[in-house]
């Protein structure tokens, strides 16, 4: 949709800073008082916004990510509070996703001229509407903001702001004129949340490496940039340096990569607020030179986390602390890479939409926040990418990588990949069976069966997909640091897997919209591709590359009979106690092993599974300092240096895909119905935790359950919300139905298999 009256506008000629855009005008006489009075702003960059001097919004970063071949978010405020008789109206525009640079390689831009955009509409008591809107009568000129980029950070000199321009009447020579940009993409309403400040962190230490660098830990790895006050001499300049961990008592900025992650200041001489709204970085550890020997750091500086500004609706807890570092690690990591889109990392140069990372988390995802409007935003992208590609998902999204200056094998999409290009199909199923609205699938039903038709050409004629670039079980913990694709796991079975999974999820999804043909044709594709695997990667109680990615697919996927199971199940808990109950699975696993021990009655092997501390393994990372999820099962190594491979980040989420399993099976709370209608309380309990809470805001109203051990019993607690029932079912008990209201009851351990009430 293309809003009128109004214009993207870039400078004649751009200041050498983050340009500000300015208009004056004059409420209309004669009409009254103003009724209301909303703008709506976006930008080709990023922009902020004032409204004779007062911040229009707190949100960071508008108007985020999209495709902008096709589309533009806007995002509307109100400012009727803010309009005077005479009013000045600036906008501020940075570089962002639109003009930064993107990526680890070198690709084309978007665009090389940034603009704002602005309609600014007035209506009086009378009715009478007043429009102010972007336009070339608009000017713009430099503002104290020197450099800025997402990668490499922001610039900025004290002794140039001037905020003269906020006030009427104001004229320079520095100023200038400005232009329409044409052929804008679409503009539409932002549906997401915005990006905030959501937190504030003080130092928690402050000290001299040995060095002789000043270093600040902020305590926990977030994502935010360092807010500074200071006041010292004219001219000077303050540095900040960015990184996730140390190593040798220093900056550990090998993982940046290409990112430099610098923010550089030069001082007034008065009393110097900086605060980089036009960057952010992925940090725990913060390098500062150049700060005044006689003000006192600590009192000067501090950390401000930005994420989109999700609502939280879920929560867990239990006996074990270090599994609830580990839940913790689960929310910050998301947190961090939550902002506008769902990113891979948030520090090195990528921060890219990586669709095999949320293909692996959406479930979690969509308990812990309400992540509704933003995921089905981006799912948006999705289909606009895949349309423009005849139904080929990328393994990114928005894709900068078809923009590869040099392209490279494996880093743009040359074809479907599976686990990667699922996400079409996996990400709505999952917001259908978290909150139940029916218009996210249909808004995605068209990109998932083009996702499905495109893989269905990609199958051999046995009906497996054995062909083409993989990323398989990317990150096997036993592949090579500098090979990270080397999985125990067949390629071919794991695509073949996904292809089944998705198959019998469109088929579903038709059936639900009434779409009775294309059902029946994927009722179809899924038999084919489950018959392929059976033939050619069942061997007798063995599937081929015998390793525990591999069953745990099979199982939990439904490509197995009945008989099939119990050995299958038997074989993964085998292959796990051989391990020494150590990670074994990397991206296409590592969602699903837990489960698929569980459903197959090896609870207590999960259990022990996720209670490992020794590398590698799910609470490794956290018995090393870890707060939030590593992207290699040990991107630390035990000695404290860093993983050699050229790829390690220590804020990834898709490891943390476990917690989906935490919440259902230890904690107890599952969807039995889309959007939890009906609830299924199912706890497994093996040995090891010994009561666990779990609450969820479901669209009718907190759910939770907490249970404890109590001698050869489990005493539960157990609430439901108006609108919802429940089903308990506990071991070879008979299910029992529950009414919405309060519950306590016990039972015993005794109406559990051995294996599973251990």
């Amino acid at each position: 949709m293309t809003i009128p009256e109004a214009h993207f506008i870039a400078a004649n000629i751009e200041p050498d800073t983050a340009p500000i855009f300015r208009i004056e005008f004059d409420l209309e006489p004669g009409h009254g008082a103003v009724r209301s009075a909303v703008i709506s702003l976006s930008a080709l960059g990023i922009c902020e916004a004032w409204l004779n001097g007062q911040a229009i919004s707190d949100a960071l970063y508008t108007p985020g990510w999209t495709s902008y071949e096709w589309r533009v978010h806007y995002v509307d405020h109100d400012v009727t509070a803010l309009v005077a008789d005479r009013s000045v109206l600036g906008i501020r525009v940075g570089n962002g996703w639109y003009r930064g640079r993107l990526g680890w390689i070198e690709t084309e831009r978007y665009g090389t001229e940034i603009a704002a955009y602005a309609r600014l509409v007035i209506d009086y008591a009378d009715g009478h509407r007043q429009i102010v809107a972007t336009d070339a009568s608009w000017t713009v000129g430099p503002s104290e903001i020197t450099a800025n980029d997402f990668y490499d950070g922001q610039s900025i000199d004290a002794r140039l702001h001037d905020d003269r321009w906020m006030q009427s009447g104001f004229t320079s020579e520095a100023w200038g004129g400005v232009h329409v940009v044409a052929d804008i993409p679409s503009l539409e309403l932002d549906p997401a949340p915005p990006v905030r400040r959501v937190d504030t962190l003080s130092p928690v230490r402050i000290w001299d490496s040995s060095s002789g660098k000043t270093l600040i830990d902020f305590g926990q790895n977030i994502v935010g940039f360092v807010r500074l006050r200071v006041r010292g001499t004219s001219g000077d300049q303050l540095t900040l340096r960015h990184a996730e961990v140390l190593e040798s008592g220093d900056l550990a900025v090998r993982t940046l990569r290409s990112a430099a992650a610098v923010d550089r200041y030069v001082l007034s001489g008065g009393d110097d607020v900086f605060e980089p709204t036009l960057t952010f970085h992925g940090f725990r550890y913060a390098e500062i030179t150049g700060w005044p020997e006689d003000v006192d750091l600590a009192q000067g500086i501090e950390a401000v986390v930005v994420s989109s500004d999700m609502e939280r609706i879920g929560h867990f807890e239990c006996s074990v602390p270090e599994l609830n570092q580990l839940h913790a690690n689960v929310v910050r990591g998301m947190r961090g890479n939550f902002v506008d889109i769902p990113t891979d990392c948030p520090q090195r140069d990528e921060r890219l939409g990586w669709t095999g990372d949320i293909s692996a988390f959406a479930p979690t995802a969509a308990f812990l926040f309400d992540v509704k409007d933003f995921l089905t935003d981006w799912l948006r992208d999705l289909a606009l990418e895949q349309s423009a590609r005849d139904g080929l998902v990328p393994y990114i999204v928005p894709d900068i990588l078809k923009y590869a200056k040099v392209p490279q094998p494996g880093a743009g999409a040359e074809e479907a990949a599976a686990f990667w290009s699922d996400a079409a199909v996996w990400v709505p199923w999952a917001l259908w069976q978290a909150y139940g609205d029916r218009e996210v699938l249909a808004a995605a039903y068209e990109s998932m069966v083009a996702h499905g038709r495109r893989v269905s050409t990609l199958l051999s004629e046995s009906g497996v997909w054995d062909s083409g670039f993989q990323f398989g079980d990317w990150l096997d913990p036993d592949a090579p640091a500098d090979r990270p694709e080397a999985a125990k796991a067949d390629a071919g079975v794991v695509a073949t897997a996904c292809a089944f999974r998705s198959a019998v999820t469109i088929r579903k999804t038709a059936i639900l919209l009434g779409h009775t043909h294309t059902a029946v044709e994927f009722a179809l594709m899924s038999e084919r591709i489950r018959d392929g695997f059976q033939e050619q990667y069942v061997h007798g109680e063995r599937i081929q590359s015998d390793c525990t990615t591999v069953y745990a697919l099979a199982i939990v996927f439904g490509l197995l009979d009945a008989d099939q199971l119990e050995w299958a199940g038997r074989r993964l808990a085998d292959l796990v106690a051989a391990s020494g109950y150590h990670i074994s699975t990397g991206f296409a696993g590592t969602p699903f092993i837990a489960e698929a021990l569980s459903s197959t009655g090896h609870v207590a092997t999960a259990y022990r599974l996720l209670l490992q501390r020794e590398c590698p393994s799910w609470l490794y990372p956290v018995t090393m300092g870890a707060t939030t999820i590593w992207e290699r099962w040990d991107s630390m190594l035990p000695d404290g240096t860093i993983n050699p491979g050229e790829m390690t980040s220590f804020n990834h989420y898709a490891l943390g895909a476990v917690a989906d399993w935490m919440h259902r099976v230890i904690g107890g709370i599952a969807p039995l119905e889309p959007g939890y209608d009906c609830i299924l309380i199912a706890p497994q309990i093996a040995a090891g935790i010994d009561w666990a809470r779990t609450s969820l805001d479901t669209r009718h109203g907190r759910a939770a359950v907490s249970w404890r051990r109590i001698g050869h019993e489990i005493a539960f607690e157990i609430s439901l919300p108006q609108g919802a029932i429940g089903l308990f079912r506990w071991g070879s008990s008979p299910d029992r139905s529950l009414a919405s209201g309060q519950h306590a009851f016990r039972v015993s351990t005794r109406a559990v298999a051995p294996e599973s009430a251990a």
